[in-house]
């Protein structure tokens, strides 16, 4: 593997941020299997204008860049909610947020359950809701067509010793946080593992020694040398390394990178941004959040997505050399719409693509998200896609891709067991006919919100109250047109009933 640092210090560092990866390169000839592999990649809280491909001016994407101009780039394609676990949950289950068991951020750690590292205090038992463990996610579908399953980067679909974690869902190899709120630091006391192939039975903490030797809080913090988003690129590039032409891998890359805190080894491509953004803002921390206190905020956050997309670059190459390119899909999304914590500024960068609403919002700029595909063997040439497709499309698309029968996997023993997707792979393959929603569908218990989109109208219900735009003539969703529909706004309010099945962790006022 090639060495990031390289890639990161010295003038190799402009180079990158400049230069498209090597991944146009012609591929090795190598024996293919007849299943594609698939490589989901999917970051932390990145708007829908934070890639160059997508209109961003100041932050450098040139790998990101070249994977849109080697495959397709949809501009209408949506996260699974405005928020982390829940939008995870979506794509895992091929669910929407009124039926999936995963609604929200809902965690599980205490204050008074806790364990020392060092003269640490950290949590005994950490993660988020559990997805249900009676209805099949998308590694337990992989592996039963036999395919090599790997994630690295962010679980958020249960809590340790909970039964929905990576060992007991699919999943041969994990390396990154099984909690989210974990994740809010990048030098953190612990990361999760769960190797197959070494022997473990279960998830287990691995103590990052170097970094417990420092408080978790305060100057001394930046003293910690092992940073989280490099130490899971380098397990997910030595489990891509194994891979080989005879064997279907699907590998979830779920880098926490550009989530805050705002905060990275302080190398060159770190140092280059301080040079532009010279004017810039200093953020004061919250403990309680795990935010640290950050220097040069939007320096961080630019050289935070330009990392991001060093990695991509990475995987990319690795994928030439393998001679796996060809035959396999690649995808590049982020799970919601921009944040705000940790000091990032959104505003500066016009990081909401001129779309209203950040992270936690059902507005557009809070579920509307970069969506790019990548497949030689099939997408010939670049182009743009406005079809409107979610995350909870992904599990028929795949399904459709490998040959597999969705309904194979409906839980007979649940009264209803919904799967709420269609597959775009019509899209990707150039065969068959696609079919489209009638309406896509999202709510979110922490802002109370529920959405509905139905061709160009959008319904966003705020605490039982419902608002109605046209998204043809007010993309930004500025001018509420409720009073003059009423017979839409009616129509769209009892879809948004008719989606919503109560769930005793997760409510919203139903309009």
């Amino acid at each position: 593997m090639r060495n990031l640092s390289a890639l990161l210090l010295g003038s190799a560092a402009a180079a990158a941020m400049l230069t498209p990866n090597s991944s146009s390169a012609a591929p090795k000839k190598a024996r293919q299997q007849s299943k594609p592999n698939i490589l989901y990649i999917m970051c932390d809280d990145m708007g829908y204008g934070d890639l160059g491909c997508y209109g961003q001016k100041y932050i450098s994407t040139p790998n990101i860049d070249s994977l849109a101009r080697q495959g397709i780039r949809f501009t209408q394609a949506y996260a699974g909610s405005p928020v982390s676990a829940p939008s995870r949950a979506s794509l895992m289950t091929g669910q929407h947020s009124g039926h999936c068991e995963v609604r929200g951020n809902k965690e599980y750690w205490s204050y008074k359950d806790t364990v020392m590292y060092g003269n640490n205090v950290d949590f005994a038992t950490v993660g988020q809701h559990p997805y249900d463990p009676d209805h099949v996610i998308l590694p337990e579908i992989m592996k039963d067509n036999g395919y090599t399953t790997g994630m690295f980067g962010k679980w958020a679909g249960g809590y340790e010793g909970s039964p929905s974690t990576p060992d007991k869902r699919g999943v041969d190899e994990f390396y990154g946080y099984i909690c989210q709120f974990q994740a809010h630091l990048y030098y953190p006391n612990f990361l999760n593992r769960y190797s197959k192939s070494a022997g473990d039975t279960a998830v287990v903490r691995v103590v990052m020694d170097e970094n417990i030797k420092y408080p978790m809080y305060g100057d001394d913090y930046l003293k910690r040398p092992q940073y989280s988003a490099d130490m899971i690129h380098r397990q997910a590039m030595e489990w891509l390394d194994k891979q080989t032409p005879d064997q279907p891998f699907f590998g979830l890359l779920t880098y926490t990178l550009p989530h805050a805190e705002l905060v990275q080894p302080n190398d060159s491509l770190v140092a280059g941004y301080k040079r532009k953004f010279f004017n810039d803002r200093t953020w004061g921390g919250s403990e309680g959040s795990r935010y640290n206190p950050s220097v040069f905020t939007h320096a961080q956050f630019a050289a935070m997505i330009s990392r991001l997309d060093a990695y991509v670059g990475e995987v990319m190459a690795k994928l030439d050399e393998k001679g796996l390119a060809e035959n396999t899909i690649v995808v590049f999304t982020s799970d919601n719409g921009p944040h705000e914590e940790g000091g990032a500024d959104p505003a500066f960068f016009g990081r909401d693509g001129k779309l209203k609403g950040l992270k936690r919002s059902c507005h557009e700029g809070g579920i509307r998200v970069p969506f790019i595909v990548r497949w030689p063997a099939r997408i010939d040439s670049a182009s743009e896609n406005d079809s409107q497709i979610a995350f909870y499309d992904v599990m028929p698309t795949i399904c459709d891709i490998i040959g597999a029968k969705q309904s194979k996997y409906v839980n007979k023993n649940k009264d209803i067991d919904y799967f709420d997707g269609i597959s775009f792979a019509p899209i990707l393959t150039g065969k068959g006919e696609l079919k489209r929603h009638d309406f896509l569908f999202w709510e979110f218990n922490e802002t109370d919100q529920m959405a509905v989109r139905q061709g160009d109208w959008k319904l966003i219900v705020k605490k039982g109250k419902p608002e109605l735009y046209n998204l043809a003539d007010d993309i930004h969703e500025d001018n509420n047109i409720a009073d003059a529909h009423p017979d839409k706004v009616a129509e769209l309010v009892a879809i948004a009933r008719s989606q919503h099945t109560p769930n005793p962790h997760f409510s919203v006022t139903l309009p």
